[in-house]
């Protein structure tokens, strides 16, 4: 006889938590107050009651890292879905309200039901790194919000203040970049990927770091899996005879804003990428240069899986 086993979803903001069951929706929904003291052994203590062992929750900015953490320690398995995804399985099944207490609700019930691999716990070692490249790709949107003021204020004593705080937080990135190489370089096994990844023309020290921190599946996955992962995989658009266009979709967006900037470079300067782009002529520019970043992709991939340099890899 099939066991039925309870999930748990957690709908996670700044203040609370919303925490449901599935099937036990007859549990209702408990709020827990995150200022409170020992909130997350009350949190256990009432999963524990119900003999939950796996947790879902969305991906919310970051609020839930440390629910994560904490069940985690707790010895829960934790699943962390993309927001999207839970939005799409509750209409689904037909769920058209949108609250914290439905939310949890679909959440618990997207953990049962979801195919998803066994969890594996945060890498928490990694969180130093995206600390700083998320504030860099802040920094970077600053800088070009600057550029983008500059070309239309007129007043002098205004352009003067954005060129300061321009040069300022060009500072600010450099000084940013110098510490994530810093990182990179303490790490025995980071320092020696990121020299193999250097190795190939067109990927400099930020494609690099952000590699290591946000794709941390590279080397262990295969191409295709690899290449959906970073959202340069084209998904098919058929229907019957209808054969429409390939699109990308999904995919870690931080990832392939990087990506997209070192693959402009590699089609200038590494051979492998600049032949491939050729063969490509003709196409639209944005299917060339999509082509070009999976084509980059893979080769970073294979490099990090067989522990080698980019010739013996592209040889």
């Amino acid at each position: 006889m099939a066991q039925i086993v309870t999930t748990a979803g957690i709908d996670v903001s700044k203040g609370w938590l919303d925490v449901a069951l599935w099937p036990e929706e007859d549990a209702g929904v408990l709020h827990v107050d995150r200022s409170e003291a020992g909130c997350f052994d009350k949190l256990a203590n009432w999963l524990t009651e119900y003999g939950v062992k796996r947790v879902g929750l969305e991906a919310s900015g970051g609020y839930e890292t440390e629910v994560m953490d904490q069940l985690e320690a707790r010895g829960f398995d934790v699943i962390r879905f993309n927001a999207h995804r839970i939005r799409l399985f509750a209409r689904s099944i037909g769920r058209l309200a949108k609250n914290d207490r439905a939310d949890a609700a679909t959440i618990a019930q997207a953990t049962a039901v979801l195919r998803v691999k066994q969890p594996k716990s945060r890498p928490r070692a990694l969180d130093p790194l995206v600390e700083l490249l998320n504030y860099r790709r802040r920094l970077c949107d600053w800088i070009v919000d600057c550029a983008n003021q500059l070309e239309h204020v007129k007043d002098k004593v205004l352009r003067r203040q954005t060129q300061r705080r321009q040069a300022s937080l060009a500072r600010d990135q450099a000084a940013i970049e110098k510490k994530l190489a810093a990182l990179l370089a303490a790490s025995p096994d980071w320092n020696a990927l990121a020299r193999r990844l250097q190795s190939v023309p067109g990927v400099g020290p930020v494609l690099t770091a952000t590699l290591i921190a946000l794709l941390p599946e590279l080397g262990r996955l295969s191409r295709r899996q690899i290449a959906s992962l970073a959202g340069v995989a084209p998904f098919d658009d058929d229907s019957g005879k209808h054969r429409g266009e390939r699109h990308i979709q999904g995919g870690r967006t931080a990832l392939r804003h990087v990506l997209y900037m070192a693959t402009l470079s590699a089609m200038q300067f590494n051979p492998a990428i600049a032949v491939f782009a050729k063969r490509l002529a003709g196409k639209k520019p944005k299917v060339i240069i999509v082509a070009c970043m999976r084509k980059l992709l893979v080769i970073l991939n294979a490099i990090a899986r067989d522990g080698a340099d980019w010739r013996l890899v592209a040889a």
